[in-house]
């Protein structure tokens, strides 16, 4: 399940991509940059439970976007 949301997330998202094309340009194989990515999830989906507020991007530490 956590596939399919990164596969839509770097679809939709534009910080998410943008990571996504820059490691893929850095010769990251796609397989490791969506590992690297479904761990940026998980950890910015920890900060908004943990801090019960709703999902923003300035609200993220800024080690977390992109």
């Amino acid at each position: 399940m956590l596939y399919m949301v990164t596969v839509t997330i770097i679809r939709h998202n534009s910080a998410i991509r943008a990571f996504c094309t820059r490691s893929c340009q850095r010769g990251k194989p796609r397989k490791v940059v969506l590992v690297a990515i479904m761990r940026k999830l998980l950890l910015i989906l920890n900060e908004v439970i943990r801090n019960q507020v709703s999902w923003q991007r300035e609200a993220v530490p800024p080690a977390l976007n992109t």
